[in-house]
């Protein structure tokens, strides 16, 4: 059995179980090997690591893999965010990118992601290609790899800092003078990722009163995950509203997902935020390109583009579909419900760094008002207010199998609404007559199956809930 699976973003699994050196090394050797098959002259990958146990330790052994097979290597010289090593794979015209990480996961994890020269994630044809040559490659010899700085004087590796070159972006991108003109007070929790020295320092940069949480290098996240959930920012929440400050910012362990926390202290869903955002980047800048969304997505970002007359397009789950769209040319902006969103212009890749700083600047713009306040009247502009909820369903084996069986005999109604269409792009979606709706979809990086959900209230979301997994079963 081949223990190397990638999911939506990479594989990602337990250090020391099957996230080892060995594993590393076979991998990389796959990626190297469909490099050089694809008939990239004189190919080149940017090669960069998180804060994660080992990490740079890891990305080295990649590395040297990589340069062994005569493939040019730019090696980030600390951890860097997933968003600045897809920009230096564009900036480079590199053939792609590898990157240690395992995002948002839980301490006792790593990963490896690979990227394409777009800066965005390959395909599932590509990385189907790596697992298949990986097992072909667990039954033979492993190789022997000279010493990394044997391939460094060689020229074959180049340590590199990407963040100048980054930060020059994000200030083409972001209008922080508007920032500084409102004199924002903003906390940002950094969660112990890589967005240290990124976010905080941007946001001096704009002469904003900045408070930092969390900005070391701990590769256990103080006992926490590094992902920006509600639970895991009300140390944010407890400093934001006891210290009188604008907004609470926070990015995950790769800084490509977001968290968002209003002056009152309250956590804004991500659903939210991606069509505020929307409404604020098409009324600044005057953009009447598309916006698109995964299918788990809030149908509230539809309500939007419909008010500013744009279209909006649907994809399955993983930004690696909503990052062509931003290759293509076709949005004005990208986003899923977990957190992840890109613009048009940059990555076609999740960059939490540049969400939190168009939240930043879409508050300056707004005087200051609170994103609730601005979610108020987003609700008020599109006719009325729509909620997004997301449950985990950790199910046994039996109720996997009664989940299986119960989908594939559907109702005609459910919590009194008619069900006017059933959506399998990525999942099961049931679209109910009122414009509600709710999705089961088993996660791809996670052993759970994951409940979405929209409605009207929150009255009719827990309505809705509980009926949904009464047809469930679960």
């Amino acid at each position: 059995m081949n223990p190397i699976r990638f999911g939506t973003s990479g594989w990602r699994d337990i250090i020391a179980d099957t996230f080892t050196f060995a594993n590393v090394r076979l991998v990389t050797r796959a990626i190297a090997e469909y490099l050089l098959a694809e008939g990239a002259d004189h190919p080149q990958v940017v090669v960069g690591y998180d804060t994660r146990f080992l990490s740079e330790a890891f990305a080295a052994e990649a590395a040297t893999v990589l340069a062994s097979h005569g493939i040019r290597v730019w090696l980030t010289d600390r951890e860097a965010p997933t968003p600045v090593i897809a920009y230096e794979v564009i900036r480079r015209g590199a053939a792609g990118g590898l990157n240690i990480t395992a995002s948002h996961n839980p301490p006792e994890y790593n990963g490896l992601k690979f990227s394409g020269s777009s800066g965005g994630s390959v395909s599932p044809a590509v990385t189907d290609r790596i697992e298949k040559r990986v097992q072909e490659l667990l039954a033979q010899p492993e190789v022997q790899y000279p010493p990394l700085a044997e391939l460094e004087a060689k020229g074959l590796v180049a340590r590199i800092d990407p963040r100048p070159t980054y930060l020059n972006r994000l200030r083409e991108m972001v209008d922080l003078n508007a920032i500084a003109a409102a004199r924002l007070k903003v906390a940002v929790d950094l969660l112990y990722g890589t967005a240290s020295g990124y976010l905080d320092e941007i946001l001096r940069e704009a002469g904003c009163d900045v408070q930092t949480l969390h900005g070391s290098r701990n590769p256990a996240f103080g006992g926490l995950t590094p992902d920006p959930s509600e639970m895991n920012l009300r140390e944010l929440a407890t400093v934001v509203r006891a210290g009188g400050f604008h907004l609470g910012l926070a990015t995950d362990g790769d800084a490509d997902r977001y968290g968002i926390i209003d002056k009152d202290g309250r956590f804004i869903e991500p659903n939210y935020i991606l069509a505020l955002l929307l409404r604020h980047l098409t009324t600044t800048r005057g953009w009447r390109m598309g916006v698109a969304r995964s299918v788990a997505t809030s149908h509230l970002v539809d309500a939007v583009a419909r008010l500013q007359a744009v279209p909006v397009y649907e994809t399955k789950v993983g930004f690696k579909y909503l990052g062509e769209l931003i290759t293509q040319g076709k949005v004005a902006l990208c986003g899923e419900e977990s957190a992840g969103l890109s613009i048009r212009g940059h990555v076609p890749e999740k960059d939490g760094i540049l969400a939190a700083l168009l939240v930043a600047e879409m508050v300056a713009v707004a005087g200051g008002h609170g994103v609730q306040s601005l979610l108020d009247t987003l609700y008020a502009e599109v006719g009325g207010a729509i909620y997004a909820r997301r449950l985990n369903l950790h199910l046994t084996r039996e109720q996997q199998g009664r989940l299986a069986d119960r989908l594939k005999d559907l109702p005609a109604r459910v919590g009194g609404l008619a069900v006017v269409e059933v959506n399998t792009l990525d999942g099961t979606k049931l679209l109910l007559e009122d414009g509600s709706w709710f999705l089961v979809r088993p996660s791809g990086t996670e052993p759970v199956v994951r409940l979405y959900l929209d409605a009207h209230s929150e009255a009719q979301i827990e309505e809705l809930t509980i009926a949904a997994r009464a047809l469930l079963d679960v």
